[in-house]
């Protein structure tokens, strides 16, 4: 699998990629039908700090792209949730393709 990391206003991250590397890949070895993968972080000015941090995840699949995006106070955390979110869609898009 093919991952593209790019950041908008944010340095890069060796640790940051690590982690995404490694959450990505337990997905592509559950999900093998995954073609490349697309992860974007941006920081965006709030007045909360909980907000601002924000990691977009977005997956190349046969026949469609699945998108994640969160919003939180880490990078580490956002990551995780859209992770998590876009784990979900692949969940479905299994189920959807057994049954054809």
């Amino acid at each position: 699998m093919n991952i593209n990391f790019e950041y908008k206003d944010v340095s890069a991250s060796q640790r940051l990629e690590a982690m995404a590397t490694e959450k990505l890949e337990k997905l592509e070895s559950k999900y093998t039908f995954i073609v490349n993968t697309d992860v974007y972080f941006k920081k965006e000015n709030t007045t909360s700090p909980e907000t601002g941090m924000i990691s977009e995840v977005r997956i190349n699949v046969p026949g469609t792209t699945l998108f994640a995006q969160a919003n939180n106070g880490s990078f580490e955390a956002s990551l995780a949730e859209a992770c998590n979110d876009v784990a979900k869609q692949l969940r479905k898009k299994k189920e959807k393709m057994q049954t054809h």
